[in-house]
């Protein structure tokens, strides 16, 4: 088990340095341009595959780095880069680790790379899990999943929504209801390969952030994937669902997390991380600003209006980091979230994220309120990490339940 700490090794400085390169150099220049497209950035995506940035080796090294802060050091350079550029390069991890989280060996191996692609073709991965009346409310999914058994097939139809390469991608991991009296843990993830017949992009979102990342339903008619599509096999499925009723019987707690869970809960401090990103790149903008922007005849950082503000903002960033850091340590050194540390790693850094950004656009005034500057796309930008992934208000929900043991509502 590695120790925590709060020092990169040499070489996760160096893997830092050469990312903070990339987002500085590649990412920052293309940054309003995709955003004002709304676009998947496809250059920029095949220029982050050249250098391999965006790759499975790099973030399988990134993944398994024995301290924890591999992921979250790299979500924080790309994201301070652009958020919107940032998530199109790394929105194929989400699908990964819901295969990485609940894959065999064997589908590991056979699907991860398909997500990705090569360097000359780069390919995208999307995870689709939720629907039009299911998103915080996972119970209240819709998508069914029914086995035949005869052709060993699972056919799957439904609405997701929300999904980030929706419809673009190459592999789609579906969650899918398998068991509807079992409620949120009758689910389980089904890969949909490439070209299968039945799946359909729907509407493609115009949202108020991250414009640069695809967004749209998809629409499942009838899609028909092999019984090796499911995740982790159908005895392991079997075996869980068992479980589940038995202990549904019994009237005991079920404690068997659902696919889509298992998926976020992993990807939760990367998610922080993200957030930590947006904020300091902001904050850095702001402090700049501050020290060169003159008002009555000195710079506005000499006031103690600004210059607190400036001082509250790195703080929160700082302490947003730490609590990200510390979860991720925790997830990859297998210590339980007994006080439910991710969720407090993605509530805190998410709302601070939204805190400082909002902050940035005051300090530039007027300058702060137009695209002139980015401080205005990171503001917008940074609204969504209180709402994807779990919400704001789900995570206090997580949090507040982990640390009473009470249902709370």
């Amino acid at each position: 088990m590695a120790e925590f700490t709060m020092e990169l090794n040499d070489e996760q400085k160096e893997v830092r340095d050469w990312l903070h390169g990339f987002a500085a150099d590649v990412i920052r220049p293309a940054a309003a341009e995709w955003d004002e497209r709304e676009e998947t950035p496809w250059p920029v995506i095949q220029e982050a595959a050249k250098v391999g940035i965006y790759s499975l080796d790099f973030y399988a090294q990134q993944y398994f780095d024995p301290t924890g802060l591999g992921i979250p050091m790299a979500m924080e350079e790309l994201f301070w880069g652009d958020a919107g550029i940032a998530l199109s390069i790394v929105g194929t991890g989400l699908a990964a680790v819901g295969v990485l989280a609940n894959g065999t060996e064997e589908q590991i191996g056979t699907w991860i790379p398909q997500m990705y692609g090569d360097p000359a073709d780069v390919k995208v991965a999307a995870f689709c899990s939720s629907e039009p009346d299911a998103g915080s409310d996972v119970a209240a999914m819709r998508t069914r999943a029914v086995y035949d058994e005869a052709k060993d097939e699972w056919v799957i139809n439904g609405t997701k929504t929300w999904a980030t390469n929706g419809g673009i991608a190459n592999v789609h991991v579906v969650v899918a209801v398998v068991d509807p009296d079992l409620g949120s843990k009758g689910h389980a993830s089904f890969i949909v390969p490439p070209g299968t017949p039945g799946l359909a992009q729907g509407q493609k979102f115009k949202k108020h952030g991250i414009r640069a990342s695809h967004t749209a339903e998809v629409i499942l008619d009838n899609v028909r994937v092999p019984g090796s599509c499911l995740l982790g096999g159908k005895q392991k499925l079997d075996e869980r669902l068992a479980r589940a009723r038995e202990r549904a019987r019994a009237g005991g707690g079920e404690r068997v997390k659902n696919a889509a869970m298992a998926t976020f809960e992993a990807s939760r401090p990367a998610v922080g991380a993200m957030a930590v990103g947006t904020a300091r790149a902001a904050y850095e903008v702001a402090l700049d600003y501050a020290k060169t922007r003159e008002q009555f005849g000195r710079p506005i950082i000499d006031n103690q209006g600004v210059a607190f503000q400036l001082a509250d903002m790195r703080t929160q960033i700082d302490a947003a980091r730490l609590l990200v850091w510390r979860a991720s340590w925790m997830a990859v050194n297998g210590r339980p979230f007994t006080a439910a540390e991710g969720s407090m790693s993605k509530l805190y850094a998410s709302e601070t994220a939204k805190t400082v950004t909002a902050q940035a656009v005051q300090i530039l005034g007027g300058n702060g309120y137009t695209r002139e500057y980015p401080v205005e796309r990171m503001h917008r930008d940074s609204a969504i990490y209180t709402i994807f992934e779990g919400t704001s208000e789900i995570q206090r929900l997580v949090i507040a339940r982990t640390l009473s043991g009470m249902p709370i509502r």
